[in-house]
């Protein structure tokens, strides 16, 4: 595999190629820096990829931390599970805690000091969840529109528990979910700017089309029935777990249509330490919207971190 170039206008960060404790190859990209105050686990989403977070890892940088990313198991760079490798594909959702812990094995001071710190969007977010409730050593995370809970088309919907959870274990679960949800078309063939559910911004929008399509190796097509199937499944068991004792900073947009508000307000509801605020007119990507949203969600992080750091 050839290494991806880096995204538009941002330097890359320093590659490294890691196997996890059932023998998956992963990708990961590391950004350290000299006398940081802390490392940044940032925990992207389904069908992204780490040089995506380049930006948010430099403002990181200059507000004093390290930062670290991966592609999943499944999608980016890391190794893909099925024949087909467009398809959005996990054996079961707690494979990823895997991932995680193979990317914090390889962080070390100096470059990675702890404290360690999250900053989980989407997926991210119900695998950041995950971590913190086993033990994950974070001192304050952020949450970008957390997969805590996942809106699913109304006919699929209704039938999607019942559906997906009695074919997660059978050889269904290799197939494409249905559409809308599901598909082979890859990630920006699905629809054109108009009413996509990831940016407000025209100029954002096209800037990640024309990355996956000059690569389109990075990308994903739909998930699986045996991911979403196991998605659902790690969302419904989230529900019952009891929020971290920790600072937590969560960021939606208003105009939110993957991920599920309510399952996100009711969540931090329960959060003694939570602060969450919702952006009028921003959508699913807060990272990837116009510049002045993406610039002061960026500054928030930023002061929300230091206010949670040492020194």
């Amino acid at each position: 595999m050839t290494k991806a170039p880096a995204w538009p206008l941002c330097p890359p960060g320093v590659e490294r190629w890691l196997t996890t404790s059932d023998g998956i190859g992963l990708r990961a990209l590391l950004w350290p820096r000299p006398e940081a105050r802390g490392t940044v686990l940032i925990l992207n989403g389904r069908t992204e990829y780490a040089e995506k977070y380049g930006e948010a890892a430099l403002a990181l940088q200059a507000a004093g931390f390290s930062a670290a990313t991966l592609d999943w198991r499944g999608q980016g760079l890391s190794q893909r599970l099925l024949p087909d490798p467009r398809k959005g594909h996990v054996s079961r959702f707690r494979d990823y805690q895997l991932d995680l812990a193979a990317l914090t094995a390889v962080l070390r001071a100096p470059d990675f000091p702890e404290p360690f710190f999250m900053l989980a969007h989407s997926m991210g977010g119900a695998i950041g969840l995950r971590a913190l409730a086993e033990g994950l050593p974070v001192k304050a995370a952020v949450f970008l529109a957390p997969m805590w809970g996942i809106r699913l088309p109304g006919p699929i919907g209704g039938l999607a528990l019942q559906t997906f959870t009695a074919t997660a274990r059978t050889p269904l679960a290799a197939h494409y979910a249905p559409p809308p949800a599901g598909g082979a078309a890859p990630s920006f063939e699905l629809r054109g700017f108009t009413g996509n559910p990831l940016t407000g911004d025209p100029a954002r929008w096209r800037q990640m089309g024309d990355y996956l399509r000059a690569h389109p190796d990075r990308d994903i097509a739909g998930p699986t029935v045996g991911w979403l199937a196991e998605a659902l499944a790690e969302c419904r068991a989230l529900r019952a777990l009891p929020s971290p004792a920790l600072p937590c900073l969560t960021l939606s947009g208003a105009h939110e249509r993957i991920v599920s508000l309510t399952a996100i307000r009711h969540r931090l509801s329960l959060w003694p330490q939570a602060v969450y605020h919702e952006w009028a007119g921003a959508a699913h990507e807060l990272l990837m919207e116009a510049p002045a949203t993406r610039e002061a969600v960026l500054a928030g992080i930023s002061v929300f971190l230091r206010s949670h750091a040492p020194g």
